[in-house]
């Protein structure tokens, strides 16, 4: 307020000098007029006639000062003059890095809400409607950490070019922000399906790969669209461009969630399911820092001779406010908002703990998030952990999916021999969903691979082709690579896999996953439980369980 006033008051002075200055300048004219009239005929009379009395000195001096204030009236015009240039050429400056983004040159935020609630209005009165576009470039953050942030802005620079190529005559573009876009797009009420095509067509060609600092850059995008057809829909104060940004946002992160270079237009049940993921976030958050997320344990058993081999760590989350939630929900919301590793972390903690107290012969596997191979401490993480807890590192069986191998196989392979050297086993999980070719599973060094579920379950039919199962399992043979079968639900399935092989097997045909206790009890019974003093394999000098060695 004090910066505001401060302005204004030197504006205030600013024009009271130069009309003071115009002022005089006025003044000197006239009196040049009248003065000069009088002067000016005594002058030529005296130059005329040769005669030595001229003109009064005050008059010849009042003549001198009206010149002078003239010229100095005509300078402070001059200078005015510059200065008003300057002050319009200043403020057209100021009005464009108010309204313009100065990396792609489109509008910004508060200028796409300026220019969009004009074409709103300008679209009901023609009778036509405006369909407001959220445009998210998915996983910008990966492209700035693997090519730099110069790269990142080249490919912000390049994906704004392709989409104002694209824009309707009366169509505007704006960066709200970040990697976040957004398009005006004015339609005919009639013709939604010509805002799907421009839409389908904008995706297309930010699916083109991008020439950035020499290497090809893939960008997907997930869009949502808002229709202004129907005016306003929202809270006291929104206009109608806030309510139509809300809206199209909401649909764009339903596209995110549905997968890549997907739209959607904005229904109401989305607002209720973002809604209730907001929850979910909070929620998350509060249970990782709260430790409500605690392992499970699954059975893996030699399909052979019924002998329990170990147990898969299942994640379950038993929210005090939402209740029991599915991990298929949360894992990948936390993997969203960035919590997977700690979650991860901290069941990783307590069952290490727990299997402390299991026979050393039974192992625990644990499934790990493609988000947590991109951190490029994992492995000293994981050591770090078994270490922290005194678990003997030959009794972890890290399972990894084969979605990770293409993200970055430099990287994943150096994390799985820093593992492997310190006697971690590594299994490929959900082997046949994905596209891992047979030189990625000769050149990573893996120690199983686990059978889908999706594969295994077609087995409980007699007649079901069990040739894709067959050909892995030979594949494993080929590659000395043990076999776990995921997924066997009931008798006809084990039956088929004891024919075709040794392997290990998990699935509901055993039993449900367990919490720490019942398998405590299980274990107990079944005198496979040792004491908490006296464990074997927990002596770092044992033979059976090596320590683990010293990172380089």
């Amino acid at each position: 307020m004090g910066t505001h006033t401060s302005k204004v008051a030197d504006g205030l002075a600013n024009a009271r000098r130069d009309v003071v200055a115009l002022g005089i300048a006025a003044a000197a004219i006239i009196m040049f007029i009248g003065t000069g009239s009088a002067v000016l005929p005594q002058i030529v009379e005296q130059w005329s006639s040769g005669g030595a009395d001229g003109p009064s000195s005050v008059l010849s001096s009042a003549l001198i000062l009206n010149i002078a204030l003239i010229i100095f009236g005509w300078r402070r015009y001059r200078e005015l003059t510059v200065e008003i240039d300057t002050r319009r050429a200043a403020e057209a400056k100021a009005r464009e890095l108010a309204e313009i983004d100065p990396l792609t040159g489109c509008n910004n935020r508060r200028s796409a809400t300026i220019e969009t609630d004009r074409a709103i209005d300008k679209a009901h009165k023609e009778g036509r409607a405006i369909a407001f576009i959220m445009v998210d470039l998915d996983n910008f953050k990966q492209v700035n950490d693997l090519n730099g942030h110069q790269a990142g802005d080249d490919v912000l620079v390049r994906a704004a070019d392709r989409m104002s190529s694209l824009l309707p005559r009366d169509g505007l573009l704006a960066r709200l922000g970040g990697d976040e876009f957004a398009i005006v797009h004015p339609y005919d009420k009639t013709s939604p399906d010509l805002v799907e095509q421009f839409v389908s067509r904008l995706i297309d060609s930010l699916a083109k790969p991008m020439a950035v600092q020499s290497q090809k850059v893939d960008v997907t995008v997930s869009v949502g669209i808002a229709s202004g057809m129907s005016g306003r829909h929202g809270e006291q104060n929104e206009t109608d461009a806030q309510v139509l940004m809300h809206q199209a946002d909401i649909a764009m992160y339903h596209a995110k969630r549905q997968g890549k270079n997907r739209y959607y237009w904005f229904e109401e049940t989305m607002e209720n399911e973002l809604r209730f993921r907001n929850q979910l976030e909070r929620g998350i958050r509060i249970g990782v820092e709260k430790g409500e997320f605690v392992p499970h344990y699954e059975q893996q058993v030699d399909i052979a001779t019924g002998r329990l081999m170990g147990f898969e760590m299942l994640a379950r989350w038993n929210s005090p406010k939402l209740g029991m939630i599915s991990p298929e929900i949360f894992i990948p919301i936390a993997e969203d908002i960035g919590v997977i590793a700690e979650l991860s972390e901290g069941l990783m903690r307590q069952a290490f703990r727990d299997a402390k107290e299991w026979d050393p012969s039974l192992t625990i596997s644990v499934n790990i998030s493609p988000v947590q191979l991109r951190d490029p401490w994992f492995s000293q993480k994981i050591l770090k952990l078994l270490q922290e807890c005194n678990f003997p590192a030959q009794r972890l069986d890290i399972e990894i999916t084969e979605s990770c191998l293409h993200d970055n196989v430099g990287v994943v392979r150096s994390m799985i021999t820093s593992l492997k050297n310190q006697g971690v086993k590594i299994s490929l999980d959900d082997f046949g969903t994905g596209y891992s070719s047979l030189s990625q599973l000769r050149s990573l060094p893996f120690d199983r691979i686990k059978i889908d579920r999706s594969f295994v379950s077609e087995l409980k039919d007699e007649d079901a082709n069990s040739k894709i199962v067959s050909a892995i399992i030979s594949l494993g043979a080929g590659l000395e690579m043990p076999i776990t079968a995921e997924g066997i639900e009931d008798a006809t399935i084990l039956e088929t896999l004891q024919q075709m092989g040794e392997m290990k097997g998990q699935g509901y045909l055993y039993g449900r996953p367990e919490s720490a206790s019942d398998v405590r009890k299980r274990l107990e019974k079944e005198g496979l439980l040792v004491g908490i003093e006296d464990k074997p394999g927990t002596d770092p000098a044992s033979d059976e369980d090596e320590p683990l060695q010293k990172s380089a």
